[in-house]
């Protein structure tokens, strides 16, 4: 708990609990909506968006949120007007993205440590001004998540009743690309734009298995989320290891965890319950038995 005395460590904490908290909050409704990997595609993109600040000797972040966002609008009016399957639109995002992002890079001045710490994440190299920027729109992004939750849940649930009950879908769609894409881009320094998806989707994956209701899904996942974040530093701050992986994993071992242990807890509960469903044995059947 020494390391956490020093400045750089309390903001690589603080900055990871907002991501590990506003993650999964947004992760829920990708969740639903079977688009679990557009984080990836959008953070390919974001990666074109840190090349071009580079180049242009502009801030990275600004840029990949610009850039992150168009990227992600793209995606859902492809996805909503039919015309190329959603898979085929994130995978063309995915490649262009991360092929632009490389070369914008290699043209720019900046050198490979600079790539490898938006790609993986670099948690201890946050600025007050990085700080600063995760914790404003992380905050944005779980006050929107939780004050649209029945709309957004309810285009999740069913497009087509949504847009009947007079919803307005479409731009509730674009909100929740929008918010995708600045997600992404503030858990660029955290976890880097190759693992946040796993902090979107791990920690609801793991709550799924042992709640019922979506309210206490996103409850049960923000909560997963924060144990990944903030154990996921504790653990690189004593094993010197990558911040960004270790909370990636501490997010896996945590679903591995609730897991087991929901299968084993549904096991319980149906022995429990097995002997006072079974049908009563007389004594004189008793008696048979034996002899």
């Amino acid at each position: 708990m020494e390391l956490f005395q020093y400045p750089y460590m309390q903001r690589a904490l603080i900055g990871a609990l907002v991501i590990g908290l506003a993650a999964p909050a947004l992760g829920i409704y990708l969740v639903q909506r079977r688009l679990a990997l557009i984080g990836d595609g959008v953070g390919h993109v974001a990666l074109t968006g840190v090349g071009a600040g580079l180049l242009l000797n502009r801030s990275p972040v600004l840029v990949a949120v610009i850039v992150a966002s168009l990227g992600a609008i793209a995606i859902e009016l492809v996805r909503a007007r039919g015309r190329t399957s959603g898979d085929l639109a994130l995978a063309l995002l995915f490649y262009g993205g991360i092929a632009g992002g490389v070369m914008l890079v290699g043209l720019s001045d900046s050198t490979n440590a600079s790539l490898h710490s938006y790609l993986f994440g670099s948690l201890s190299t946050i600025s007050v001004t990085d700080l600063t920027t995760i914790a404003v729109l992380g905050v944005a992004i779980l006050v929107t998540m939780l004050v649209l939750r029945p709309a957004l849940f309810a285009i999740g649930h069913d497009e087509e009743y949504a847009r009947v009950s007079g919803l307005p879908v479409r731009t509730l769609n674009l909100v929740l690309a929008v918010a995708t894409a600045v997600t992404v881009t503030i858990a660029m320094r955290a976890v880097g734009v190759l693992l946040i998806s796993a902090l979107m989707v791990v920690p609801v994956a793991a709550a799924q298995q042992v709640t019922r209701g979506f309210r206490s899904t996103m409850t049960a996942a923000m909560a997963l989320g924060l144990f990944a974040a903030g154990s996921g530093v504790y653990v690189a701050a004593n094993a010197d290891t990558a911040p960004g992986a270790s909370v990636v994993l501490m997010a896996i071992a945590s679903f591995a965890v609730v897991a087991i242990g929901g299968v084993g807890w549904r096991a319980w509960q149906r022995r429990r319950v097995a002997p006072a469903d079974a049908p009563a044995v007389e004594p004189h059947e008793v008696v048979l038995s034996q002899s």
